[in-house]
Parts: C-alpha cells; sequence; structure tokens
C-alpha cells in the first residue's frame, strides 16, 4: 500500500492549489486523487468552448441532475459540475468574482476566526496576477492570471451604458471599492486560453517528484480508524482497479459542494438516519453533512437584435468550424471569447445593506445551457439571486459509490427568494428598454409579452429558472457546539482527526458572485492552516457601502 503525507481527494480548483503549495516542500509527499481525466481537450483551453462544456455530459462534466424541485413545476434541473483536472474551472464562464466584502465580515460575525474580508483578501491577492498591476485590491505575482474584459462589442458596452441611464451606479471593478453597479468582468482567461486552476497551480509543477498525481482514480470511501483518517480506497481506469493510500499526516477532502458530502456519507460519516437508510455503518455521527446546500437560481431574459453582431451570425453555417480551426493553428479569432464580458451587481431593494442580484450579459439569445439556441442574433441578461433564504440537501441514493448523489436543491422556498428574482426581471426589462440598447434591440425574446403580472413572473420563473452553477455550503463551517456544524474554522472535521473539507462545500452562507474565485481563495488559507504557517497581516481596505468608513 502507498503511503504519503498528504491525500488530496479531488483535482479540481481547491485540490489544485493544495497540490501546489503542499508540495512546494519537497519533505511533503503528495498524492492527488482526480477522478476524471487530465481536461487538455481543445473545447477546455478554448473560452469559446464553454458553450459545448456546460450543456452535456461527458469527459469534462459530471452531469448531475436534481431531484424534482417542488417551487419549479417538479422539474429535475441539470446541474453541470466539472470533472477532471481543474475540476469546475475547467468548464465554467471564467468569470473571476470575489463576492461582496461583507460576505466574509458576516462569516467572521458568526464566529469564525480568520474568516474577515480583511483576513482573506491577502490570499485572493496571493492567488492573482492582474493584467493592470498590483494595487490595494489586487495582486500581480499570483499562479491565476485575470484579465479585464473589454466589453468591446457594442451590445456588452451598450448594457454598461444602458445600466446607468436606468439610474444604476457604473463600476470599474467587481472586486475592488465599488461591487454595486454595472461593468466590465474580469476572467480567469490568459493569452487566449481558459486559465483554469489546473492550468495554474498544476501544469507548472507537474514534474515535482514529490507530487502523484492520479487521473482516473475514483474515491469510494475514506478510512477512519480510531477516529483518525488513515488513508482512502478507490478504483482507477475503465476495469476500476481497487487500489488504496494511506495518509501519515492528513487526508484532504475537495471534490466540491456535491461530491465531498457524498464521499463522507458513503464513507459512514454523516447522519446516522440517512446512511441506514441505505444500509451503510455509521463510523462517525455528523447530521450537518450534506445539509445547508445553496445555491444561484437563474433566470434568462433575452432580446433580438437587428444587427448581424451578436454570437449567430458570427458562429452560423461555415463559421462554426472555422473557429475551432483558426484557434488551433493561431490561438486567435473568437474561440479566444467567452461571450460573457459584462454585467452588474445590483440591489432588489434601496433598503438591503450589499446587492443581492447579479446579471451576466451574454452575446446570444440562450435558454436552458445553451441547449436550445435561437436561429437568430440577439442578448441575453441571466438574472440570478445572490443571497437565497432557501436550504436544500445532498443525500444518497444508493450505497453504491458510482451511482449519483441525490440532489434536493430546494429552490424559491421563501417568499423573499421569489421577490428578489422577480424585481430582479423587471430591473433587467428596464435596462433593455434604455437608449443605449436601442440600436440594438429590435423586441423581447423571452419571456415576451405574455408575461408581465406578478403571478405571471413567478409562473414564468417555475417554468424556466435553471441553476447558474454556484453550490455551496454541504460541509460548512461552525463553532464549537453547533449541532450542524461539519468543519471547524481550520476546516478540520468536527470530532475527527486527520480529516480535513476544503472546498466551496465549507462556505457558510452562498457569497455574492461566482464561486471559483473563492474557492482558490479558500484553498491558499487552508494551505497555511496544514502547514502551520502564520497568516498574512491583515489588509483593511475601504470598500464602497462602509458608511462609517466611507464618511471618515
Amino acid at each position: 500500500m502507498a503511503e504519503y503525507d498528504y491525500i488530496i481527494i479531488g483535482g479540481g480548483s481547491a485540490g489544485c492549489v493544495l497540490a501546489n503549495r503542499l508540495s512546494e516542500d519537497p519533505a511533503n509527499r503528495v498524492l492527488l486523487l482526480e477522478a476524471g481525466g487530465k481536461n487538455d481537450s481543445l473545447l477546455v483551453r478554448m473560452p469559446a468552448g464553454v458553450g459545448e462544456l456546460i450543456k452535456a455530459k461527458g469527459v469534462s462534466n459530471w452531469g448531475f441532475w436534481t431531484e424534482p424541485e417542488p417551487q419549479l413545476n417538479n422539474r429535475r434541473l441539470w446541474w453541470p459540475r466539472g470533472k477532471g483536472l481543474g475540476g469546475s474551472s475547467a468548464i465554467n464562464g471564467m468569470i473571476y468574482i470575489r463576492g461582496h466584502a461583507r460576505d466574509y465580515d458576516q462569516w467572521r460575525q458568526m464566529g469564525l476566526k480568520g474568516w474577515s474580508y480583511a483576513e482573506v483578501l491577502p490570499y485572493f491577492k496571493r492567488s492573482e496576477a492582474s493584467d493592470k498591476g498590483a494595487d490595494p485590491y489586487h495582486g500581480d505575482t499570483g499562479p491565476l492570471n485575470i484579465t479585464h474584459a473589454k466589453a468591446d462589442n457594442p451590445v456588452f458596452d451598450g448594457i454598461i451604458k444602458a445600466g446607468v441611464q436606468a439610474g444604476f451606479a457604473e463600476t470599474k471593478d467587481f472586486n475592488g471599492y465599488q461591487q454595486e453597479g454595472f461593468g466590465p468582468y474580469q476572467l480567469t482567461i490568459h493569452d487566449g486560453k481558459r486559465w483554469s486552476a489546473a492550468a495554474a497551480y498544476l501544469a507548472p509543477i507537474a514534474g515535482r517528484s514529490n507530487l502523484t498525481i492520479e487521473t482516473e482514480a475514483r474515491t469510494t470511501r475514506i478510512v477512519v480508524e480510531n477516529g483518525r483518517a488513515t488513508g482512502v480506497e478507490y478504483v482507477q481506469g475503465k476495469e476500476a482497479v481497487a487500489k488504496s493510500a494511506t495518509a501519515t499526516k492528513e487526508v484532504l477532502l475537495s471534490a466540491g459542494a456535491v461530491q465531498s458530502p457524498h464521499i463522507l456519507q458513503l464513507s459512514g460519516i454523516g447522519a446516522p438516519e440517512e446512511l441506514g437508510r441505505f444500509g451503510i455503518p455509521v463510523v462517525h455521527a455528523l447530521p450537518g453533512v450534506g445539509e445547508n446546500l445553496q445555491d444561484h437560481l437563474d433566470v434568462t431574459l433575452s432580446w433580438t437584435c437587428p444587427k448581424p453582431i451578436t454570437l449567430y451570425s458570427m458562429t452560423k453555417g461555415w463559421r462554426r468550424p472555422l473557429i475551432g480551426i483558426r484557434y488551433l493553428l493561431t490561438g486567435k479569432g473568437l474561440g479566444v471569447l467567452n461571450g460573457l464580458e459584462s454585467g452588474a451587481f445590483l440591489r432588489s431593494r434601496p433598503d438591503l445593506d450589499r446587492p443581492d442580484l447579479q446579471i451576466h450579459a451574454v452575446l446570444a439569445i440562450m435558454k436552458d445551457h445553451g441547449k436550445q439556441p435561437a436561429a437568430q442574433d440577439g442578448f441575453t441578461l441571466h438574472v440570478c439571486q445572490l443571497r437565497p433564504e432557501s436550504r436544500g440537501r445532498v443525500g444518497l441514493s444508493s450505497a453504491d459509490p458510482h451511482a449519483d448523489p441525490a440532489i434536493f436543491a430546494n429552490y424559491l422556498a421563501t417568499e423573499e427568494d421569489r421577490r428578489a428574482l422577480r424585481e430582479g426581471v423587471r430591473i433587467a426589462r428596464k435596462v433593455a428598454a434604455q437608449a443605449a440598447l436601442q440600436p440594438y434591440n429590435s423586441g423581447e425574446y423571452e419571456p415576451g409579452a405574455k408575461v408581465e403580472t406578478d403571478a405571471e413572473v413567478d409562473a414564468w420563473i417555475a417554468a424556466s429558472g435553471e441553476t447558474i452553477y454556484h453550490p455551496v455550503g454541504t460541509c460548512r463551517m461552525g463553532v464549537a457546539g453547533d449541532p450542524m456544524a461539519v468543519v471547524d474554522d481550520e476546516l478540520r472535521v468536527m470530532g475527527l482527526k486527520g480529516l480535513r473539507v476544503i472546498d466551496a462545500s465549507v462556505m457558510p452562507t452562498l457569497v455574492g458572485g461566482n464561486t471559483n474565485a473563492p474557492t482558490i481563495m479558500i484553498a491558499e488559507k487552508a494551505a497555511d492552516l496544514i502547514l502551520g504557517r502564520p497568516a498574512p497581516a491583515s489588509e483593511d481596505v475601504p470598500v464602497y457601502g462602509d458608511h462609517e468608513r466611507a464618511a471618515a
């Protein structure tokens, strides 16, 4: 049986960071286990490949489905999750968003030491190489290359101008002093290539002799002996050859918000009643495993465009195959674009202390994850509610480790969630009606004039709402005495030794934005915690909306 100091389960955004940082010391023997493959296909490398990767189950996408959703007409929702090195950072929209500063201050107020905005900002900066250089909010020497979208297509620029005309703020940096407003996105794209966590953290160090990377290696059980995680069991390759490895220091679970709780449950760590339903012996009772699931529900409003300047005209017919050919030969052309270059963070009502709505602008008429493309030019405004009150869970569907977990997202379970998303629909329509977009707007395509009243909007949301791919919270952080906490503020599993969970599942509350950047930050901080390194000095920078600080 192979022996290592650290075993990392999952080669996604967090796992790639951990593999890099822990193996910096040549004395540490590190094993990274990834259930998928190397993720080195053209579709993964090429930013424009995101549309194909998201919509279909395949070598780079687990392609999960939820259980029937009661508030969404009992529909089962498509949940893409990244598979292979880089995880979801290899199939996502490449938008770099950290969330609002107050999201992290809220974690600290929950008793979680070390997680305030001032304390996590140095980790965001450590990971980042911004194309605009360093400033109080950004780093320029990290492995994760970040580029600022130019938003030079007139539709993207028009959306920003229309937002201002509609009475909203404009911001140049969603990750800086002011999140609220309309502006250009920052992207994990570098030299025309997707800059996934694998490209950033694994590729440069893949030759380290103390780092072993095993792909096509699916973890089936974490081994626990006498209250301590001592290793893992996994199967590898098409033949599913059974293997095992031991960890002399720690097992680090980084399989994501869906599969981290699932692996714990398969290992007998979870709620006894959930394990008992599938005949899994209880190794360690922990009722919070799989609970507290939160996700951003999204609706897509779209408008037709009278000019051939959107992705439909740019890619129709013979143009489509040429995009890949040109990209493969030159690394240039439409293949370097993600089609998501501007958006907004807004409040659904003025008394909120931070934005609770996000808009992603897409240069195409897009519905159902791109599975139903419209045969005409147009643009889409994705609207999602950032801080849902609703809570779901991830559970078992079988004791078979190869069976998909059961996902109960429980969207729109509260009136506030329904109200906020309804208001988001009205805001999107208000923006689209402004003068700056009139040259590019020849009429609302979806949902259309048939949807106007509150009841009609609610019914349309129930019929068309989908995930925008940000599940978190299923192994949440908590303080001692919290019966539903899964890990403490150092990400150690409650009541067990030698086992941590390090990924988006530990977030106690969903941040206001896309979740890839926060997941990388969590892993950067976790590496210091594991290695016993002192945390960097806090950086208490001003943030718009903190009225007392702004007044001073």
